[in-house]
């Protein structure tokens, strides 16, 4: 009886475990956002000098330090958490600088940021392609 109840512990814990991973992976929902007001704060507050007016980064081959953050951001937790505390050469943003809310329109505004194109359904670039 006490080694089944053990097993049956231990899976619990492995499940509460589980259930936080998946639950940390996901983020937790951003508040709702203005897109076109995070457009303008990206702007505003210099966010382009490092990610590029579009959030498509700064490239390491050309020296940058911002890397891409759309399409398809990482969730609202994890961005919030870098302008918070953030790793490597970013500045922090305090909420005495940035908002909880601004930072919730600037992630609308990268949310709404669409997947470019493909090269090969550009006509112009079909001689440059290699197959």
């Amino acid at each position: 009886m006490r080694a089944s109840r053990f097993v049956s512990l231990f899976v619990l814990g492995l499940a509460v475990l589980a259930g936080a991973h998946v639950a940390s992976a996901q983020g937790t929902a951003p508040p709702p956002g203005d897109a076109k007001l995070g457009q303008a704060l990206w702007m505003r507050d210099g966010c382009y000098e490092c990610h590029g007016t579009v959030a498509q980064g700064s490239g390491a081959r050309a020296g940058g330090t911002g890397p891409m953050l759309a399409p398809k951001p990482l969730p609202f937790s994890v961005v919030l958490s870098q302008l918070r505390r953030p790793m490597n050469v970013m500045p922090p943003y305090s909420t005495a600088i940035l908002s909880d809310q601004d930072a919730a329109n600037i992630y609308a505004y990268l949310m709404s940021i669409p997947v470019g194109k493909s090269a090969s359904s550009i006509p112009l670039l079909s001689g440059y392609l290699r197959k």
